[in-house]
């Protein structure tokens, strides 16, 4: 799969245009994505020196990018007279602007390698769940006429 992923809230808590503290887990979890041959797409907004500053703290924690703001590597707009920074060829975006937030990098891991839902991930937590059903746990009272 190819995912796009941001950077500034995402891998990294927002402190733009500085380098924030890393979320946790976030660079094992790109490691491991990687790992599995996932093309991983650095989306964010900074250019220049603040896109190498970004693209260099992700190499020294050992995380290298198949491609940065744009689909594939030698995507220019010679070869692509189309060219935006619109990502079209993506099948999941990873960004702190999601609706509902960003999911912890474990629970975004198991969403990708399982191909399952935000929902399906939650379900199977709560079926998974050592809580016994509502019933045992507040059996109903004998009606006060019986006894």
């Amino acid at each position: 799969m190819t995912i796009a992923v941001d950077f500034d809230g995402t891998i990294v808590e927002h402190r733009y245009p500085e380098i924030g503290e890393e979320r946790p887990f976030a660079t094992d979890t790109l490691k491991m994505l990687i790992k599995d041959h996932h093309k991983l797409i650095l989306w964010t907004v900074r250019e220049g020196k603040l896109l190498d500053e970004a693209l260099e703290w992700c190499r020294q924690r050992g995380v290298e990018f198949y491609a940065v703001n744009r689909d594939y590597p030698e995507e220019t707009m010679k070869n692509n007279p189309h060219f935006t920074r619109k990502l079209n060829s993506i099948d999941y975006f990873i960004d702190d602007r999601n609706i509902g937030g960003l999911p912890d990098w474990g629970t975004i891991y198991r969403m990708i390698s399982r191909h399952k839902k935000w929902d399906d991930i939650v379900n199977e937590e709560i079926k998974n769940a050592t809580m016994a059903p509502y019933e045992e746990v507040h059996p109903k009272k004998k009606p006060w006429w019986k006894f």
